[in-house]
């Protein structure tokens, strides 16, 4: 059985070329020119997708300046409260649509992650292909049962969620009438060390829930997501910005154009790598085989000599017989005088 689901126009899942989504998250700086640059640029970085977050402060939490509300973590935005967070890095509603003209007129799909009921009903009027449920969403049974109701293929991550998390979200989906389901695994650190990814976990993903699965990448470069391609992953998220001097909350772990690109050259050329199970030799590799090993006379023999392993070796090019041969033909006779540098063959054998 093969995992796929459509987005918009792109098919994506097994067989398909992996979905690369491009993530403007708070990387727009409250400016909608700087926004429009970054989707261009996300563009022609070779991004299918751009991703966009639909929340306010207020719609996700609350503007409370006590030890639960203060971040303190261990994390790059340490000292800040929930609230003034959110308050920086949301997306104004108002922009929404407009971005999403203006990157479908691009060629881009664009699609975002709801934090709560009223951002869905908001999405739902702009028709986005698509839903994006957040790492830390995942465990907001109800926000995702509303989700799937809408139908539209959803995609989640999986970054604080145990085993069991995961479960609950996918059945409530499917319970919801919704099997389109993409599941990314993450680590919900920014930056995500290296040693936690842990990304064998995303071929088990799918085996475990027989949907499509991918990598929501917040590690630094593009090694995770280019590795993550042999494991199976047909969805990369990365987050996109367009220069790290950009004063944004997330500058420190998103890609620049220039790396993007790279990233994306270096996922189609996995792929192309990959193909399939394949024990046949491609017409350039059946030419090159010549330059295998085979039996060839050594030194200068007459008719009636015996063949030893000092005047016939194993050695390249593959003109001769095959090396399996070897230990057949020693102490047989030449039947014609022969020269170094002649391939052995059995018309010269007694």
């Amino acid at each position: 059985m093969f995992n796929t689901i459509k987005i918009a126009n792109k098919n994506v899942g097994d067989h398909y070329p992996t979905f690369i989504i491009a993530e403007l998250s708070a990387n727009h700086n409250h400016d909608i020119d700087l926004a429009k640059k970054t989707i261009k640029a996300a563009k022609e970085s070779g991004a299918d997708a751009i991703k966009l977050q639909t929340y306010t402060a207020d719609t996700i939490t609350i503007d409370c300046d006590n030890d639960y509300f203060r971040i303190n973590q261990g994390t790059i935005w340490d000292g800040k409260t929930l609230y003034n967070l959110y308050k920086e890095a949301y997306t104004p509603w108002e922009w929404q649509k407009d971005l999403k003209d203006y990157a479908e007129s691009l060629g881009l799909i664009l699609f975002s992650s709801p934090f709560d009921c009223t951002s869905v009903d908001f999405l739902e009027k702009l028709n986005v292909p698509a839903y994006k449920v957040a790492s830390f969403e995942i465990t907001d049974i109800p926000l995702i049962k509303y989700i799937a109701s809408k139908h539209k293929p959803i995609i989640i991550s999986t970054g604080i969620a145990n085993l069991a998390d995961i479960e609950e979200a996918v059945n409530t989906c499917k319970n919801a009438g919704n099997d389109n389901i993409v599941l990314l695994k993450c680590t919900s650190a920014y930056p995500a060390p290296f040693k936690d990814a842990n990304l064998k976990t995303i071929p088990n993903l799918a085996e475990t829930f027989n949907v499509v699965t991918g990598l929501s990448d917040h590690t630094l470069g593009s090694s995770l997501a280019i590795a993550s391609i042999a494991l199976g992953a047909k969805v990369i998220e990365k987050h996109f910005i367009l220069d790290k001097n950009i004063n944004s909350p997330d500058a420190s772990f998103s890609m620049i154009p220039k790396e993007f690109k790279n990233m994306v050259s270096s996922i189609r050329e996995v792929e192309k790598a990959l193909g399939s199970i394949n024990y046949s030799l491609s017409d350039k590799v059946k030419k090159n085989k010549i330059f295998a090993r085979s039996l060839f006379v050594v030194k200068d023999m007459k008719k009636g000599e015996k063949i030893t392993k000092q005047n016939v070796k194993s050695i390249r090019p593959g003109y001769g017989l095959h090396p399996k041969y070897y230990e057949d033909i020693l102490g047989k006779k030449i039947k014609f005088d022969t020269k170094k540098g002649i391939p052995l063959s059995w018309n010269i054998i007694e």
